[in-house]
This record gives C-alpha cells, structure tokens and sequence, in this order.
C-alpha cells in the first residue's frame, strides 16, 4: 500500500460529468477527464485490506458481493498511486479482457464489497479501472498481440456479446482458430445495440474488435446459427462450439390492449435507436421515435434508465418509469449487511436527467400497469395502474396486491416494457438437442460449461440467466479454458 493513511486524507471524488441539460443534446459519453494526481488521490484511498472482499466474486443473498472475474483491484489501485499505469495495466488485463467496457458499465458489486465501504464512501475502483484502459489505448500500450503458434483446431464462438468476446480472446491466446459468428450486422451484442450510445460509445467497442481482428479472431455477421448457418455443419466444421447467444427472450406483459401499435420491448427499441444513429445519425428514420410523445417505461432496472435516457435524447414530451417494487431505503436496510451488495436508492443518469427536465424523478414505485387503453387507430394513448402492495401468499412468497381505490390512467402514445428476460431463445438449442434447467437456461456446471453434447460448451446469460457484463466475462474465460483443456488434453488459459 503506497500511503497508508490515504483513506483518512482524501475523499470520494467522480470524474465530472457534463451538465444533464446539456448532455441531452447529443448520444455523446458524458463523462469528463479527471486529473491524473486526482485519480492518484483516490487510488491512495484503497487500503490494501488483510482480506479484500473488492475482489472475492462471491454470489451473497443472490447477488454478486466483489468483482466476479477477481480483479486485482488493490494491486492497481497502489500501482496507480504511484504513477505506475503501464504496470497498473498489466495488472488489469491479467484477469479481463475488457477493462475498457466494465470500467464503463458494470454496476460496480467490487464498491458494494468495499472494505473501507463499512465506515466510509468506498474507493471509486470503477472509474481507476476506466481510467487504466483509456490510459493504456491512448499511450499505445494495447496493442495487438497474436499468438506465437497456432494449434490447428477451430473453435466456433456463437454470440459476440461480452460472453462470446471473452471466450474468443482467450481461445485465440492459447493459439486456436476462432471464429465468431453473430447474427446482427456489427460484433458486439449487448454491447454494441443493448446499451446506448452515452453509456458505451461504439467506437470504444469497435476499438476492441478492430484489436481482436488484427490477433487473428475472424468475425462473421448476418449470420444466425441454426437459421441461415445450419447448427449440423457448425458441428462438422469444428472441433468444439461455444455457445454465448444470451438471454433475450424478453418478459412480456399480457394484459389487455397488449397488441396496440406503440406497445414495444425496450430492446427493440434501444437496438433500432443505436443502429440508425450509427447508420445515419438518425436520417434513415429507421427507429422508434418519441419525439413529442409521452413516453411510459414499464420496469425499474438498468434498461429502463436506458430507455428514459434515450426517449429524453430523442425528444419525448414527458417520461414515466413503473417500478413494481417498493422504493428502496435509503441506508443499508438490517438484513443487508456489507458486503453483499447494497440495495439502497440510487439515481442513475436517465433519472438525473428527467429530473433535470421536470422538476422530479420519473419513477414511481409499488406500481403495476394493469390495461393499454387504444384510440380508434389502434395505437396507444394511455396506460391504466394500479397501486401494490406486497404480502405474503398461502406458500409464504412476497406477492404484490392491488390496492381498491387507487387506479389511475396516464397518457402514453408510447410504452416500452423493461421487465428483463425469461432465458436464451429455442431455435439453436432445440437443434443441438440440449438440456435445460429448471429456469429454461442451457444446463451446464459453472467451473465447466460442457453440455450434454460432446464438444459443445455454452457461457454467458445463456447459461446462467440475465446477468451483468462482468459475469459474462468471468463465464467466458471459464468456457475458454475448459474448451482449451478439452481440445488439447490440458490447459495453460486461467
């Protein structure tokens, strides 16, 4: 630890952010250079704990507690400190691939495990890790590395989600020929269509593909396996397949009115907005719009803040977000205890800005919608709720109640429904002939990821359920090396 009383001298800064009403204005990332002695600063706060639960990578009371692909968070943060980047780097990619994606988007569980969290605000490991791989691509320090050997077997990667990108960059170092195939037009899945421009901007994401090309991974799009690339000749053309298709079958809501025009998945919506600002910034009308419209998000998560960010972008005329579940406490609540992950109030950028617009955050809590009301074009103009509460039903679950006497109809000429996801699409899983879980999910042991068919591996939210970017990292190592020990009876990949 390079200064040990850190903790107590400085305190938790963010890297500034462009001012919400002018952030709106473009799809720009808004996130502001931070000195390089501020972030050596907040390095000095990391206090190189006897047992740092930042990177233990446990699952607690359900949800990540510490980073699941074990960064070696301390060892950098110190390395930072002392003005050691290039070092600080090789640090970083020795347990991922992408620091330059989760610095930016993971939800950041490492924080919530944060010793220091206990008495304090925790160390900004978040934005130190962003800020090593933005250092490292602008110093030239990331550059392409291919393999000194090639080992002769092929390996098919089916998904170049962050799952699929992992699984590919590490099955290429151990000297494979890999290719990925992807079905969409651009590599990159939920990272380059499910998160919005201003959280991920694609050129950061294309950077990385541009990297794993010139290493010798080859990328194929417009290509569905198990549609117009039969899953047969998948199987006859390599020695093992990984499957990282994801979880995108999206939860619906089957009540009355569900078939009006205005009705749409966010992830319909959000892959339609990026594409077209891609093709054309935004020419080609090849999107949803909601300009002047009032816009409802149905669901409270992350991709519902993406969805009110975007519709504000896009010009909407107001924005409402439904959350079915209680507003959470402001404070760790008793039975959530550090250092599981705190499920306290946040406010993240979508519902900065909408404030920022109308005076007041746009979620509104223990609320479900219970009917889509249509005009006489069969289009949406409103949605009727009702308040919840939660009680307990006959088998002791938490189930949420209406309550009598508090319906409401709001105006809504587009709704976008941000429940999350029930598990991977059939097609392709159907044709391979493999088992599921319970939950409908590929069935296959985390720490081996083989399927009930020989060669054949599966990672990601495919395997595990909707999940976070950095799980699907961890997944994807993990898929790598086994498929590595598989292929050529051991393995060296971690």
């Amino acid at each position: 630890m390079g200064k040990p009383t850190g903790f107590l001298e400085f305190v938790r800064e963010l890297p500034p952010e462009v001012p919400p009403l002018e952030r709106i204005r473009n799809w720009d990332e808004f996130h502001l250079p931070f000195p390089e002695e501020k972030l050596r600063d907040q390095g000095a706060r990391c206090m190189d704990c006897g047992t740092p639960f930042c990177h233990t990578g446990m699952l607690l009371a359900g949800m990540a507690s510490g980073c699941p692909i074990n960064n070696l968070i301390p060892e950098w943060n110190d390395l930072v400190y002392r003005g050691l980047w290039k070092e600080a780097l090789q640090r970083l990619h020795k347990t991922n691939n992408f620091p330059e994606f989760t610095g930016r988007v993971c939800p950041a569980p490492c924080e919530g495990a944060c010793v220091l969290g206990i008495i304090e605000p925790p160390v900004t490991i978040k934005s130190i890790e962003c800020a090593i791989a933005d250092k490292g691509f602008d110093m030239g320090w990331i550059t392409p590395e291919p393999p000194p050997r090639r080992t002769g077997k092929k390996v098919a990667v089916v998904g170049s989600g962050p799952a699929g990108l992992a699984a590919a960059a590490q099955l290429n170092k151990a000297g494979h020929t890999v290719t990925v195939f992807e079905r969409a037009d651009r590599i990159g899945g939920l990272l380059m269509y499910g998160i919005p421009n201003m959280k991920l901007d694609k050129r950061v994401v294309q950077r990385r593909v541009d990297l794993m090309a010139r290493e010798g991974v080859s990328f194929v799009t417009n290509t569905e396996v198990g549609r117009n690339y039969p899953a047969e000749k998948l199987l006859r053309e390599f020695d093992a397949v990984i499957l990282c298709c994801g979880a995108t079958k999206p939860r619906d809501l089957p009540i009355e009115g569900r078939q009006l025009k205005g009705v749409h998945f966010a992830m319909e919506y959000l892959t339609a907005n990026t594409r077209s600002l891609l093709d054309s910034q935004h020419q080609d009308g090849r999107f949803i719009s909601a300009r002047d419209k009032d816009v409802i998000v149905i669901g409270g998560g992350d991709t519902g803040t993406d969805c009110v960010g975007t519709a504000i972008r896009q010009g909407c005329k107001s924005v409402l977000q439904l959350e079915i579940l209680p507003r959470p406490l402001d404070q760790r609540p008793a039975d959530n205890p550090w250092p599981q992950w705190p499920k306290t109030f946040k406010v993240d950028y979508g519902q900065e800005e909408a404030a920022a617009l109308s005076g007041e955050d746009p979620r509104k809590f223990r609320i479900t919608a219970t009917k889509f009301l249509g005009d006489e074009h069969g289009a949406v103009r409103g949605v009727r709720t009702v308040l919840v509460d939660w009680k307990k039903d006959e088998q002791g679950r938490m189930v949420p109640q209406p309550i009598p006497g508090t319906e409401h109809t709001y105006p809504a000429q587009l709704v976008l429904l941000a429940m999350g996801f029930l598990g991977p699409e059939d097609g392709l899983i159907q044709q391979l002939g493999l088992d599921r879980d319970a939950r409908s999910n590929v069935k296959a042991e985390h720490g081996k990821f083989a399927t009930n068919v020989r060669g054949v591996f599966v990672a990601g939210d495919m395997r595990r359920g909707q999940s976070l970017v950095v799980w699907a990292i961890n997944e994807g190592r993990g898929a790598a090396r086994e498929c590595d020990r598989y292929l050529m009876g051991k393995t060296v990949l971690p």
